[in-house]
């Protein structure tokens, strides 16, 4: 089991023992705050900083690599391409403002039940 600090907005939530767990559809979910435009590593908003936990995530993907460059081998990571395995830390940059997809919202909303 890990916990998952989202510690821009303050919020945690625990995972399910020996399930990964996506960064960007916890916050969806549990309303995390984290900023999103399409859930899938094609924009690049969803960048957050790992502040403790970076061993229990998995691999860095191609998307990563794309839009942080140089920023992923720094700390950084695309919270929609990022999967926990446990205890995990992240901050993101407060000021990113997001226009909201309504469409999209709905769409991932029905995805996470």
């Amino acid at each position: 089991m890990g916990t998952m600090h989202y510690k821009t907005s303050d919020k945690q939530v625990t995972c399910v023992d020996g399930e990964d767990t996506n960064l960007l559809r916890t916050s969806i979910r549990y309303e995390m705050g984290v900023p999103y435009k399409c859930g899938g590593g094609f924009c690049g908003t969803c960048k957050v900083f790992i502040e403790e936990g970076a061993e229990n995530l998995t691999e860095i993907k191609k998307a990563e690599i794309k839009h942080l460059e140089d920023k992923v081998h720094k700390g950084y990571r695309l919270a929609c391409q990022t999967f926990t395995r446990g205890d995990v830390t992240i901050t993101w940059d407060p000021n990113v403002q997001v226009k909201e997809n309504k469409k999209l919202r709905e769409f991932w909303e029905k995805q996470l039940g």
